[in-house]
């Protein structure tokens, strides 16, 4: 008998105590089918939800809300009281014919995670608040799905490592690429030596426009901006650099400014780089290691042309430890391509498997044609896949069988790394020596100093609990 399958015992036992009990005092013997097994009130994973602004929409509420049987929402927090309530409407409609009930909200999540009912966290915010939030609620004995990339800096996402790899608690980062098909098989077929040794790998990144506009406003009343802000430095509130506001809800939650600020993230070398740098080391099984030498040149927004500063047009080129070579810039195709000594594979997001669509663009491809065939076996070698290729499924799961999900945090943290690495060598114009299993540079002092940042009081992960 599995973990689940007890506790769904238990469960079915214990409510078959109480309907006896209920019986010898005249109330009825008959319980709805719901409260057993898998469905059961008990079994449900109780979850809540930090940060309720557009990538919460789009892909943590209907992730979870896929799910009634294993999960359900029970509160939610943000320091914009508007998406606060839009939150909480747009749940308990949802829940609303599943036993949802109430969605509590929070202004702070502190007080959230106080609560003993919770039995998970979601963590949708922006970058510079992704690793003190997950940081606290695994302390709290919280499991955690938390957006990529898993932090602001290195030294964050150590943090964040460690203190999952603390206290036992299920993490899974939103690199959900590593549940769908095409990007397993993809690794799968290069891990097991169908295109040979694998001496590059080129990965296909967008960039941000400058712009914005830095004149200073009043903060609306419906956002507490300083905790907003967070560990980062107090400055001006903008509309570009922080979110859209709008009294029509249709337009509240498009892709916001401060995704294009190097005070909250680092640009696309993270925004989309978490994502294709973590397929490029699953390739490469370098997952929990780095690059040892990575260099970079890259185009940055002029003085006086607006608030957006973040890396325009880029180049970076990284070196490991077995001789392979990855390169990423916003001049190849979005996506990876490993490229071996006996082959080529490309992969990126879409359909697969499916045939070519109008512009000839493929989910997956390959110089051997036969590898592209979900029949097509690809070795003894198989990597994690998660049910039904659900990345919150997978989460899920995790946390009822406590085993580890497809992109637990030490992972995450080492594809964020070789993201910020790469963010490092664009300003030092030199190329950069990393020693991965150290987690610091070699003989260079002066980048050391920049694996953290000063981190304003009273908020950042230094003045969490590290024992």
């Amino acid at each position: 008998m599995n973990a689940r399958e007890s506790s769904q015992g238990t469960t079915r036992r214990d409510v078959l105590k109480a309907a006896v009990g209920f019986g010898a005092l005249g109330f009825p013997t008959i319980v709805p089918a719901r409260v057993f097994g898998r469905s059961a009130p008990s079994n449900v994973i109780q979850v809540a939800q930090i940060g309720c602004g557009r990538i919460a929409r789009g892909s943590e509420f209907p992730g979870v809300l896929r799910h009634p049987d294993r999960a359900r929402f029970v509160a939610a927090c943000d320091f914009d009281s508007v998406r606060l309530s839009d939150a909480k409407e747009l749940l308990e409609r949802a829940q609303a014919n599943r036993g949802g009930g109430e969605v509590k909200t929070y202004r702070d999540y502190k007080e959230m995670l106080k609560d003993p009912t919770i039995d998970a966290v979601c963590i949708s915010t922006p970058d510079h608040w992704h690793a003190q939030p997950a940081i606290e609620a695994v302390l709290a004995g919280k499991d955690v799905y938390l957006q990529k990339p898993t932090s602001l800096t290195i030294h964050e996402g150590r943090q964040l490592a460690d203190a999952v790899a603390r206290t036992g608690r299920i993490l899974q980062i939103g690199s959900q690429q590593r549940s769908e098909r095409q990007f397993i098989r993809a690794c799968e077929l290069v891990r097991n030596g169908k295109i040979g040794k694998i001496t590059r790998v080129e990965v296909g990144l967008p960039t941000d426009p400058p712009g914005g506009d830095p004149t200073p406003q009043t903060a609306p009343s419906n956002l507490d901006y300083d905790a907003w802000l967070g560990s980062t430095p107090s400055v001006p509130y903008t509309l570009d650099r922080v979110h859209i506001q709008t009294d029509d809800p249709r337009k509240r939650y498009g892709r916001p400014g401060w995704l294009r600020c190097e005070q909250f993230g680092a640009g696309m070398i993270t925004g989309w780089g978490a994502h294709h740098l973590d397929i490029a080391h699953w390739g490469l099984g370098v997952e929990h290691s780095g690059p040892v030498e990575i260099q970079a040149t890259a185009e940055f927004p002029k003085p006086g042309s607006g608030l957006w500063d973040v890396h325009g047009p880029f180049h970076v080129e990284a070196k490991y430890a077995d001789g392979a070579l990855l390169v990423v810039s916003d001049k190849f195709p979005n996506g990876i391509k490993f490229i071996g000594e006996d082959g080529w594979i490309w992969v990126t997001r879409g359909a697969y498997p499916r045939k070519p669509d109008a512009k000839g663009t493929k989910a997956l491809d390959a110089s051997d044609q036969r590898l592209v065939d979900p029949d097509e076996p690809v070795g003894p070698l198989r990597l994690h896949a998660s049910p039904k290729n659900d990345h919150h499924l997978d989460w899920l799961t995790s946390v009822k069988t406590r085993e580890a999900p497809a992109a637990p945090a030490e992972v995450g943290h080492r594809s964020t790394s070789a993201c910020l690495l790469a963010h490092l060598a664009m300003k030092a114009g030199r190329p950069l020596r990393w020693d991965p299993a150290r987690e610091r540079f070699i003989d260079d002092p002066e980048y050391d100093a920049l694996l953290s940042r000063p981190q304003r009081a009273p908020y950042g992960t230094d003045a969490l609990p590290t024992g």
